[in-house]
C-alpha cells in the first residue's frame, strides 16, 4: 500500500495565446475548473495506475470547493484521511495554460497549511510514503520521521523548490525534482549527473522535460528518453509521473521499468486538459507503450545521456 500525505487544491484553468509577462493583460479563452493539488494529483496517479492501494491524508476546508475534490479521488479508488480545520478555507490554484502547453500557476494553500505530525495515520501495511512541499515542512519532517522508523520508503517530490534541511534529505529514500528544482538543492554544477551525485538521497531522479529523465540509484545511473507527443497542458504530469513511479515501485517493479511506465503516463497526461482529469489509466498507459513510436533525435538516450553528462 501507498499513503500519500500531500496537498488537495480546487483548480481554476483558463486558457491563454500565451503565458502573460509582469504588468501584461492577455486575453483568455476557455474557463474550467478542476481538482488538483499536487498531493491529490499523485494519489489518483497511484490509484489509476493499478496494483498497489493508495491511501491520502489530506485537509479540506468546510465549503463547497472540497467536494468535486473529494469526488475525483473516490472515484479513483484513493482512500481518503480527511482532516477538516473550522477556520480555513480548501486550498485553490490559479492556472493559465498558454496554446503551447506550458503553464503559470499560483496557488492559495488554504486548508494544506494545517495538516500537522498529529495527522499522520497508523503506518502498519503500507511500503511507501510519498510527499511534497504544499503542506508545511514541519509536518513533511515529521511524516519522513515516522516513517523511517516504521519501516517505510520515503519518496519526496521537492516541489514546490525551496531550501531542505539536511535531517529531512537524510530520512528520503528517492528523491524526485524537475532540473529546476535539481539546481536550487544543490547549486549549478557542470552537469545534470554531478547534481544527482551531490544529493545525499539513496536515490534520486530528475524530470528533464521533453527530453526524458535521469536516475540515480547508488552508484548507478539510467536514462527514459521523453515519448514525443503534441502537448495540450502540461498541469499535472510531474505529479502524474510522481504517482506511477510511485505504484510501480509499490509493486517491486525495477527502477528502469518503472521510469517507463512513468514517463509515458506523464506524455499522456498532457495530450488533456486538467490536472487529475488527464491522468491516464494503466491500460491506457500500456496500450501507449505497446504503440509508442522509438524515441529520435533530442529524445534519444543517446542525446539524453550526453545532455546529463553521463558521456
Amino acid at each position: 500500500m501507498v499513503l500519500v500525505a500531500g496537498s488537495a487544491n480546487l483548480d481554476f484553468v483558463v486558457r491563454a495565446p500565451h503565458l502573460p509577462a509582469p504588468g501584461e493583460t492577455v486575453l483568455g479563452g476557455d474557463f474550467q475548473t478542476f481538482a488538483g493539488g499536487k498531493g491529490a494529483n499523485q494519489a489518483v496517479a497511484c490509484a489509476r495506475a493499478g496494483g498497489a492501494t493508495t491511501h491520502m491524508l489530506l485537509a479540506l476546508g468546510d465549503d463547497p470547493y472540497a467536494a468535486p475534490i473529494e469526488a475525483s479521488l473516490r472515484s479513483a479508488g484513493v482512500a481518503m484521511h480527511i482532516v477538516r480545520p473550522s477556520d480555513a478555507a480548501t486550498g485553490t490554484a490559479f492556472i493559465c495554460v498558454a496554446d503551447g502547453g506550458e503553464n503559470a500557476i499560483t496557488v492559495a494553500p488554504g486548508a494544506n497549511t494545517c495538516l500537522s505530525a498529529a495527522d499522520l495515520p497508523p503506518l502498519l501495511g503500507f511500503s511507501h510514503l510519498l510527499m511534497q512541499l504544499e503542506i508545511p515542512l514541519t509536518a513533511v519532517m515529521a511524516y519522513a520521521t515516522a516513517a523511517r522508523a516504521a519501516g517505510v520508503r520515503v519518496v519526496l517530490n521537492a516541489a514546490p523548490a525551496c531550501t531542505l534541511p539536511p535531517e529531512l534529505l537524510a530520512l528520503v529514500d528517492l528523491l524526485v525534482v524537475n532540473e529546476g528544482e535539481l539546481h536550487s538543492l544543490v547549486g549549478r554544477a557542470a552537469s545534470v549527473k554531478e547534481c544527482l551525485e551531490r544529493l545525499p538521497c539513496p536515490g534520486a531522479v530528475v524530470t528533464l522535460g521533453a527530453r526524458g529523465c535521469v536516475a540515480r540509484l547508488g552508484q548507478d545511473f539510467f536514462v527514459q528518453p521523453g515519448y514525443p507527443i503534441d502537448p495540450v497542458d502540461s498541469t499535472g504530469a510531474g505529479d502524474t509521473f510522481c504517482g506511477t513511479l510511485v505504484a510501480a515501485l509499490a509493486q517491486q517493479m525495477p527502477l528502469p521499468k518503472a521510469l517507463r511506465q512513468a514517463s509515458a503516463a506523464a506524455a499522456l497526461a498532457c495530450t488533456q486538459m486538467g490536472a487529475q482529469s488527464s491522468i491516464p489509466s494503466a491500460s491506457a498507459v500500456a496500450d501507449f507503450l505497446q504503440h509508442a513510436p522509438k524515441a529520435e533525435g533530442a529524445l534519444s538516450e543517446a542525446a539524453l545521456r550526453q545532455y546529463a553528462g553521463l558521456t
